[in-house]
């Protein structure tokens, strides 16, 4: 499955997915040759095509393996890759990603924005376009960005927030010459202040967190863009999306959208028989073949910021213990894993070893040292050190056996494929792992939000942003008790620092530099156990445009069509 890092969304495919948190609205690298293989890892792969060239009208089926409950993406519950990709059609967002992750206003919603002081505080000026508004007929106002700082800005736990990733960083939202003009000031500086107010909500929404919490659950009370919410069917698990005749940007080509949930298995089937368009087949050499078997069909590839991982959860009594979590870590062999999971499937299998930088990505270095390599006996000693001794096959201490859940998805072959190797493996220094499948729907709101596992498998689908949008995932709860979008429960003072001075630097040398000194402090941790960069696969009919496996590019749905 996937998951949005700090402010990007949940799940899609071969595995379930998170989105990232940071705001924008997702994104990938640029296309390169990996070392070792002679084929170019594409950038984007969408069949781009001009508008004219697109046929008007046509129904686009896309299948997804998650039917979300929460739609407010600044939600913690609702940070899902899933929910991404649908309201992503639906709302706004000032910046927009081309391929190269190069960042630009969306202007649809936004005019201008830029940094208009920096002395003696950071201050961004946005112009926004009049003519943008909301469904209800209200404006697009600096009145919308001024509530969005309240809610996620971190200072009223009441908002269930995913992130306060920049937000926290910021002084005042004001109003400028008019409605039209917002004037933001941080109270220290904040490099990606384009990860911000992406996507944005009403007013109405982020006013009060009873609001911001339960407005947008299992309701899309309002839209802005190129299509409208057409309605839930929850017996079926169909989001129907409507073009949106009022919107004042380029006229939607589709008709509708149909979004249809089911388990991934259950995906690729309804693909090969006609009955879906677009299906995100993950790394799964089996859905692979068959989709590229498919009558009419293609599938497309690209490298994007998105990456397959354990996550530990360091709040369990069995993990609590870092000394057990590293212990744990040298005793999976990632390599084996990678292999697995990516034999089949044309693309290079090379370990992930940095947290916030794709293998692809300007800034990527190796941090993991020698947690990352694959050591049993090492690991036998560390147990034993921590005093686990065993007893019979299984490591015991104070009577309770090292029994750790191993939480998937049902119905996401990779993920069960994942928790027999590590089984496998972790028997052999003394650990029990006993895999427990969960309906796909709760996989992350029953469990991993909850911290109801001990160890899990998804993948966490980046942006153009990779401090701001990793941020969240690694904070350190000032609390010790309020995680958000920490899902390992583990941080220090040490990597928040690390952390800030990143997204602090307004210098991208600077702010890598100290991007890596967290880093390697999160390889200590044992939070996030990175597996390698994720393969963006998506299957799709041949005559589908402007859609696919889109790395750092942000899809223009207005353009998204059929050729004949």
């Amino acid at each position: 499955m996937k998951a949005s890092r700090v402010a990007v969304a949940v799940a899609v495919t071969g595995s379930l997915l998170l989105a990232g948190c940071g705001g924008g609205r997702g994104g990938g690298p640029g296309g390169q040759e990996s070392a070792g293989d002679e084929r170019t890892i594409r950038a984007f792969d969408i069949n781009p095509q001009p508008r004219e060239k697109v046929k008007d009208g046509g129904t686009l089926r896309w299948g997804i393996n998650e039917f979300p409950a929460q739609w407010n993406r600044n939600h913690v519950d609702g940070n899902l890759a899933m929910a991404a990709v649908i309201s992503n059609a639906l709302l706004p967002s000032p910046f927009t990603s081309n391929e190269k992750a190069e960042i630009s206003v969306d202007p649809n919603y936004v005019v201008d924005a830029e940094v208009t002081d920096q002395r003696p505080k950071q201050v961004v000026t946005y112009t926004l376009n009049p003519k943008a508004r909301w469904s209800d007929g209200k404006p697009i106002t600096w009145a919308d960005y001024q509530a969005q700082w309240h809610a996620l800005n971190g200072r009223d736990p009441a908002f269930r927030i995913a992130s306060s990733t920049g937000y926290q960083d910021i002084e005042k939202v004001a109003r400028g010459k008019d409605d039209h003009e917002v004037v933001v000031t941080f109270a220290k500086p904040f490099g990606d202040w384009q990860a911000l107010f992406g996507p944005l909500l009403p007013a109405a929404t982020n006013r009060s967190s009873e609001a911001f919490n339960n407005a947008w659950l299992n309701k899309i009370p309002v839209t802005s863009g190129p299509f409208k919410f057409g309605g839930f069917d929850q017996t079926a698990k169909t989001i129907t999306l409507l073009r949106d005749d009022a919107w004042w940007g380029e006229r939607a080509k589709l008709d509708r959208i149909i979004y249809r949930a089911s388990e991934q298995d259950s995906l690729i089937s309804a693909f090969s028989n006609g009955e879906l368009d677009l299906i995100d087949v993950g790394p799964s050499a089996p859905d692979y073949a068959r989709a590229r078997a498919t009558s009419g069909a293609q599938v497309r590839q690209a490298a994007g910021p998105d990456f397959r991982h354990f996550t530990f959860n360091g709040s369990s009594d069995l993990l609590k213990d870092r000394t057990v979590r590293q212990a744990v870590q040298l005793g999976i062999n990632r390599q084996a894993i990678a292999q697995s999971d990516l034999q089949g499937l044309d693309w290079p299998i090379a370990l992930l070893n940095n947290h916030f930088f794709m293998n692809t990505q300007e800034g990527y270095q190796d941090n993991a040292g020698d947690l990352g390599g694959y050591a049993p006996a090492r690991a036998r000693q560390l147990l034993d050190a921590a005093g686990w001794k065993l007893n019979g096959a299984v490591r015991h201490k104070n009577g309770k056996p090292l029994d750790l859940r191993f939480v998937v998805p049902s119905g996401v072959q990779i993920s069960k494929s994942e928790g027999e190797l590590a089984q496998s493996m972790l028997a052999q220094i003394g650990v029990k792992l006993t895999i427990k499948a969960v309906p796909s729907d709760d996989f992350f709101t029953k469990y991993v939000i909850p911290g109801n596992f001990d160890i899990t498998p998804f993948a966490y689908i980046g942006t153009p942003f990779p401090v701001s949008s990793s941020y969240g995932i690694y904070a350190n709860a000032a609390d010790g008790r309020t995680w958000n979008a920490n899902f390992g429960r583990t941080g220090s003072a040490a990597i928040d620092e690390s952390m800030n001075r990143a997204a602090q630097s307004l210098d991208p040398v600077r702010a890598r530099a100290a991007t890596n000194e967290a880093d390697k402090l999160i390889w200590q941790e044992v939070n996030v156990l990175p597996l390698y960069q994720r393969p963006q696969m998506v299957a799709v009919r041949q005559t589908l445009a402007n859609v696919g496996a889109r790395g750092f590019y942000d899809l223009h749905y207005e353009n998204i069509g059929f050729t004949n």
